[in-house]
């Protein structure tokens, strides 16, 4: 956001560097209050304009999502998990391999909690340096660090009274999940820089392809952390041990993609079809 200051005083000066993007027009010369209070403003709008792309991120993503769809025991079974526990908020564990749809689980349990109302904010571990993680998931203060210009708001602040979804969660760094563990613990956060400490109220679901197990066994994760998370464990299986719902899933695609592509698909072959069943599908249904 951007404060013009300047001596003149013109009307079309302003209205140019309101044109070009400026917030607000202050006129030499000026009392130092006049400028606290824009900054102030200035800075209320960074944080809505903030909230509001997240707001715009987050339907993106969510819209596609749409239901579970599969009708085998496996995926019934699921169904059925999701809502029991959708109500009772504890924290969940999502286990499956990669593209099994652990996100859309976690979605889902959100979606049916009482806290569908609060955000649902989604940050894979895996996919964020470990040195930024820190930072993206507590926030940090202006002049935490080189580079820190502006004071960032962490995902748990921005889930306060919702549900963060922490995927890849055994990527996460010893030392990090040392500060979860304690979140977990205090319901509490500081950022990173700060001093302040703030009461936060979230649900944590989190999601991994890998064994837990192996790794407390072999000293990368903690044991105290995984039975934090660990309340209760969903398993999602891949699609090669739940054929049945292969059928399903074709003709749901097929149903979205002929409407994207402004097609005129009504099915594909039967002997396709059970190519397409007896197929491993190593990366699921991603």
């Amino acid at each position: 956001i951007t404060i013009i200051i300047t001596a003149i005083n013109e009307v079309r000066t302003a209205v140019e560097a309101m044109r070009f993007g400026a917030y607000d027009y202050v006129t030499k010369p000026f009392h130092i209050d006049e400028i606290r209070t824009v900054i102030k403003k200035a800075i209320k709008m960074s944080e809505l304009l903030y909230e509001v792309n997240y707001y715009k991120e987050e339907l993106n993503i969510l819209k596609d999502i749409g239901d579970i769809i599969g009708s085998s025991p496996q995926i019934n079974k699921i169904k059925e998990l999701i809502k029991k526990v959708a109500g009772q908020d504890v924290n969940v564990l999502i286990l499956g391999e990669s593209g099994t749809g652990k996100e859309l689980v976690a979605y889902n349990i959100h979606r049916l909690s009482r806290r569908k109302d609060h955000r649902l904010v989604a940050i894979n571990c895996a996919s964020i340096p470990d040195n930024l993680l820190e930072s993206e998931l507590f926030g940090y203060e202006r002049g935490a660090f080189t580079g820190a210009l502006n004071r960032k708001i962490g995902k748990f602040e921005i889930a306060d009274k919702g549900t963060i979804f922490l995927d890849e969660i055994g990527n996460m760094k010893s030392d990090l999940q040392a500060k979860l563990l304690r979140v977990l613990q205090d319901k509490k956060i500081e950022r990173v820089g700060g001093i302040e400490i703030f009461e936060i109220d979230v649900r944590i679901i989190s999601a991994t392809n890998t064994i837990l197990e192996k790794e407390i066994s072999e000293g990368r994760f903690r044991e105290d952390l995984y039975y934090r998370l660990n309340v209760i464990p969903i398993f999602i299986p891949p699609l090669r041990d739940r054929r049945e719902d292969i059928p399903i899933l074709i003709e749901h695609f097929i149903k979205k993609f002929t409407r994207k592509q402004g097609k005129k698909i009504s099915g594909i072959e039967p002997t396709l079809m059970e190519t397409l069943k007896n197929y491993p599908w190593p990366g699921n249904i991603r």
